[in-house]
């Protein structure tokens, strides 16, 4: 397959990695020519233009079998609305003419609102607060409207969009929660019984594979490993496993961008339909390998 991977970064890497080990042929897109040289290191072709400029990206090729869309954006809502749904926007234009055969979509499981611990699933109202995870869920609808068949001709197939959304993402330098405990910056907010939801950038891409090869068009996935976890547990398991203390006690909900949520998120649905088998089906398996790799680099110093 020809694949363009749309904001070929942290975790795009990983996927055009993966792909090109399979032997297809993988374009990176990026916004700046500074990851030239590592998306050539990984076989990867590299392209650069911004996504909200039509004009840039008629300048690429195209003929794409499949298309992966996972840029990633920091700061403010107009930031995150000029990346996320005006970046979609520009590229359901760009594609329209020549549409690739699955377009999957890297979305995130902050736009489920709920914050009383129960369990969150595909068909659960996604009604967030915070102005950014509000930015997402518009881009998710652009994308399941145009999945959705031309209207008075049933026989043309809409534009083949699958919609991830990912838990956050931990991983090699990634994982918030961890490089606080390691800064010794980490808080437990309240009682800690607010629940984390994970996934390692590895199943990440396995996830983005496994929806390239079987996700069904107008679907959405939620892409977290297997088991939620409390803020306290967590950090009762490094603190155990590091052989440190338990963070101190701060103020329960704790400002943050996305806002403060807590639900139990279930990936039933993937691993039904996707048939993906996690590498790292929990937290302590995936921070055991990112504990054992940072050990093995300071040996190494």
């Amino acid at each position: 397959m020809r694949v363009l991977i749309v904001g070929c970064g942290y975790v795009g890497l990983s996927v055009g990695t993966g792909l090109v080990r399979q032997g297809h042929e993988v374009f990176g897109l990026r916004r700046n020519p500074a990851a030239e040289k590592e998306l050539r290191a990984a076989g990867i072709h590299p392209l650069f233009a911004d996504i909200t400029q039509l004009t840039e990206l008629a300048k690429l090729p195209g003929g794409f079998d499949w298309v992966v869309h996972c840029v990633a954006a920091g700061g403010d809502g107009e930031n995150y609305r000029h990346v996320y749904f005006d970046g979609t926007t520009t590229l359901l234009k760009w594609l329209a003419p020549n549409p690739p055969q699955k377009f999957v979509y890297t979305s995130s499981t902050s736009v489920y609102a709920q914050n009383d611990g129960s369990p969150v699933n595909e068909a659960s109202p996604a009604e967030p607060l915070a102005e950014t995870s509000k930015i997402l869920v518009e881009t998710e609808k652009i994308l399941l409207r145009a999945a959705v068949e031309s209207p008075g001709n049933p026989s043309k197939p809409g534009f083949p969009a699958v919609i991830l959304r990912v838990a956050g993402i931990y991983g090699p330098e990634r994982g918030q929660w961890f490089k606080q405990f390691l800064k010794g910056l980490a808080k437990i907010e309240g009682d800690g019984s607010r629940f984390l939801n994970m996934i390692h950038r590895e199943d990440v891409a396995g996830c983005i594979m496994a929806a390239l090869q079987r996700g069904r068009p107008g679907e959405i996935y939620n892409t977290v490993d297997n088991v939620p976890v409390t803020q306290l547990h967590f950090f009762q398991w490094l603190a155990k496993t590091l052989g440190k203390d338990l963070p101190p006690v701060a103020p329960k909900d704790l400002p943050r961008r996305r806002g403060v949520t807590n639900k139990r998120v279930s990936n039933a649905k993937l691993r039904a339909e996707l048939k993906y088998e996690f590498q790292y089906p929990d937290f302590r398996a995936g921070y055991a390998a990112e504990i054992a790799r940072l050990r093995a680099f300071k040996e190494k110093l």
